[in-house]
């Protein structure tokens, strides 16, 4: 209840903010360096991010359901509008739902691979945080990417040795099925680290140009910003839909590039807001596709029937 309230109190302080009248005409003038050229390249971007994320998805579950590239990417977009939209990351509850529906895969096995694909995410963005952060000590940055590559390689491989958790009883035979659902996930999923690692790329990499581009200002300013924002998405406490939080984790990761905090929050503004259009409409015309093809196959179905 603490973090809820926290929650909503960061959310409308931003709201407060933006709606006093000096911040909201500079917003309006940094909405207005949005062109369409601009907008039209970074949605290509974010187009190709939700590609490289449906083949993450298809590859660790190409096995189980073979063919089924279309089903992953209705998944995953459905779920990143989810997560978008739905305050407390509420959305995340999506994307077991829709592989329980679409592909017939068990909670936990599905929970299981929302929560390797969750890691995998945390890894690439903490690797590149520790990798460019500016004024971390060198022997800081060596020691940090070593733990997360260690952990990254044993944590799979812990969760696929044998074992007699099942056997045994009390909490360990709860268990047994979450770490056997975990290895599957991580067994599975081939080329994983090669799509999260390309997505991450590819995502941050349009962050960045969109917000030197609003700022204005160099892109290695706009990279900060883009990374900052989505190291904000991994604390404990989130506003509502990510508002409030997102614009101060990148607000306050530019700052020491010389961008001032009221710029930097209304950069960040206009980044969210499109962030968040771009995985409303994909979700929607996902939702969309899958409502007329469901409707489809039930006409024929209905069809054939009748002519039986």
């Amino acid at each position: 209840m603490i973090k809820r309230i926290l929650a909503v109190a960061v959310t409308l302080a931003l709201l407060l903010w933006l709606l006093s009248s000096d911040q909201g005409m500079a917003f309006v003038s940094v909405l207005g360096r949005l062109d369409p050229g601009v907008i039209a390249i970074a949605a290509a971007a974010f187009a190709k991010s939700y590609l490289l994320r449906a083949l993450r998805v298809w590859d660790e579950f190409r096995h189980e359901q073979p063919g089924r590239f279309g089903a992953c990417l209705r998944i995953v977009l459905i779920h990143n509008a989810m997560v978008n939209i739905i305050p407390f990351r509420g959305g995340e509850a999506a994307f077991p739902i829709l592989l329980g529906r679409l592909f017939g895969t068990p909670l936990g096995r599905a929970v299981a691979s929302l929560f390797w694909f969750r890691l995998q995410d945390a890894f690439v963005v903490f690797a590149l945080a520790i990798g460019v952060w500016p004024g971390l000590p060198l022997w800081v940055r060596v020691v940090g990417l070593a733990c997360l590559l260690i952990t990254a390689f044993t944590l799979p491989r812990w969760a696929r040795r044998p074992h007699d958790w099942l056997t045994r009883s009390g909490p360990l035979s709860k268990l047994a099925k979450v770490r056997d659902a975990f290895a599957a996930s991580t067994q599975h999923a081939r080329y994983g680290w090669l799509w999260t690692i390309a997505n991450w790329s590819v995502k941050l990499a349009a962050q960045a140009w969109l917000l030197a581009t609003v700022l204005p200002a160099d892109i290695a300013v706009g990279a900060a910003g883009a990374l900052g924002a989505e190291l904000a998405a991994i604390l404990p406490i989130q506003g509502v839909a990510g508002f409030g939080t997102y614009e101060a984790g990148a607000a306050a990761a530019m700052t020491p590039h010389g961008v001032t905090l009221q710029a930097g929050l209304q950069a960040a503004l206009a980044l969210h807001l499109f962030v968040i259009a771009c995985a409303c409409t994909a979700g929607f015309l996902a939702w969309l596709a899958g409502h007329l093809s469901d409707n489809s196959a039930n006409a024929t179905h209905s069809s054939g029937q009748e002519y039986k």
